[in-house]
């Protein structure tokens, strides 16, 4: 039965198995903010006055009065996009779904748009970038995204419309407020934050011709492309608009797949929290996570480093990434990491280190991480994350922390620190008998169980460099 654009409908969602089993997704975050090497949000921050990307800006490319974001845009080459290439090395370091950016807060579209002549098709590249991904996921059998933010482009590039106060160039306009690119930068300068204003607030702005916009793009999304999954970058299009046009899009969503497939597939994502909008979808939670198990699958998405490729990043190293994906499993959830490509197509040589890296532990210790579901707790141990709005610390984890995982009848246990001992102590198996223990990348080993207490002997090497894990077969008491 067809979905209807209404939470009464759209809240039958019911999240299909590829989703829960897959665990692990590859983000390319990627577009022309990648072209200045110089972080996320470049687009706009490069009209803040006295802001890093300013400065950059001006002393790089030239004041924005002169040479403005549609000056950077047709920089972009992608000379060297390898889409098979690359996803061929996403899926070696365990990635079970794929996700591309179809358009960022820039509104610049990354396909040959019908929409918005600013594409990758007519504008720098030359080339349908989502198209070239999804035709490489598809070879290899990999579920495919898309991500969307354009929901706030319209505020978001208001600041296209101000001046320098302060200088050489002040009261200068900037090129936004050039009629000849009103397609590019829209029709905004009413929503000019103040000076100081660095996040666009509210979000999503209270015009019906933008929703209508943002609908029309989306929905060309999703007919061109067929996504098995689709990402908002915020909360469900549009609260003032009793979230119709989001509702139109994710019922479109849905019926396509349903259609193509007989049953619904599709996931769609967005951050609002609460229990009726999230259960359209899937929760999607920007570089945090739940504290502890969720009763309906989730999604953390993050990023080795920044969200566009930037020269001063300090990456996440692949440990970290190893015990945040092993923390979020225990909860239910899933990771969608983004790998910064250079603007090129590329990724250096840390970020390929890293996906090695990677690689290696999933071929190892996989077996505990895809197509598991959450054990009766998600660990045990006295050490956690630190859920604070985008806090992504690493934990100083100790050899009493563990996250748990399960299928069927084995319960896997991840140790997050190798213990000094040699002996793997764990308390939350009171409930069930041991009849078995095997140490992933090993083999079986010695163990004992009394009072509900599980002690493991270890080998003196550990099979991986973190988060080692241990297949507890065990049996009801």
């Amino acid at each position: 039965m067809p979905f209807e654009p209404t939470f009464e409908s759209l809240t039958t969602f019911e999240c299909p198995d590829w989703f829960r089993d897959a665990k692990l997704g590859i983000w390319s975050h990627w577009g022309p903010q990648s072209v200045p090497r110089y972080g996320d949000w470049y687009a706009r921050n490069m009209y803040r006055e006295g802001s890093d990307q300013y400065r950059y800006h001006l002393r790089t490319y030239g004041h924005p009065s002169e040479v403005g974001w549609k000056d950077v845009v047709p920089l972009w080459k992608a000379e060297k996009f390898d889409p098979h290439g690359l996803m061929d090395r996403f899926a070696a370091a365990g990635a079970r779904y794929f996700v591309a950016q179809a358009v960022h807060h820039d509104n610049f579209f990354n396909y040959d748009s019908s929409v918005n002549p600013w594409n990758s098709v007519k504008v720098g590249p030359g080339k349908d970038i989502v198209g070239l991904w999804k035709a490489a996921a598809d070879e290899r059998g990999l579920p495919f995204g898309l991500t969307e933010h354009l929901g706030a482009t319209l505020g978001w590039l208001a600041v296209t419309k101000g001046s320098d106060k302060h200088g050489p160039f002040a009261g200068r306009p900037y090129d936004g407020t050039d009629p000849r690119y009103r397609d590019f930068y829209l029709d905004n300068a009413q929503y000019l934050p103040a000076e100081d204003v660095v996040v666009q607030d509210p979000w999503y702005l209270n015009d019906p011709g933008w929703h209508a916009h943002w609908l029309e793009s989306v929905t060309e999304m999703i007919d061109r492309y067929q996504p098995d999954l689709l990402y908002s970058d915020g909360p469900l299009p549009f609260g003032e608009a009793t979230y119709a046009p989001g509702l139109q899009a994710v019922s479109q969503l849905y019926n396509t797949s349903a259609r193509i497939h007989g049953t619904n597939r599709a996931v769609y994502q967005q951050k609002d929290r609460s229990p009726e909008v999230s259960a359209v979808g899937v929760m999607d939670i920007e570089r945090s996570q739940t504290p502890g198990i969720h009763p309906t699958p989730w999604q953390t998405d993050t990023s080795v480093g920044d969200w566009f490729y930037n020269v001063r990043d300090v990456y996440k190293t692949a440990g970290h990434v190893v015990e945040m994906l092993v923390d979020i499993v225990s909860k239910n959830g899933n990771l969608l990491l983004n790998v910064p490509q250079l603007p090129d197509g590329t990724i250096d040589a840390e970020c390929t280190h890293i996906l090695d890296e990677l690689g290696a532990w999933t071929s190892v210790c996989g077996e505990g991480i895809y197509g598991t579901r959450p054990f009766r707790v998600f660990g045990e141990g006295p050490s956690s994350v630190l859920i604070k709005g985008f806090t992504e610390d690493r934990v100083r984890w100790t050899s009493s922390d563990f996250r748990f995982t399960r299928r069927d009848h084995t319960v896997y246990a991840f140790q997050l620190a190798w213990p000094a001992d040699g002996r793997a102590v764990i308390r939350s198996f009171v409930d069930e008998s041991v009849t078995g223990v095997r140490l992933l990348g090993h083999g079986p080993v010695a163990f004992e169980q009394a009072e509900g207490v599980l002690v493991v002997r270890l080998p003196e090497t550990a099979p991986v460099a973190v988060a080692n894990c241990l297949a507890v077969e065990v049996s009801p008491k």
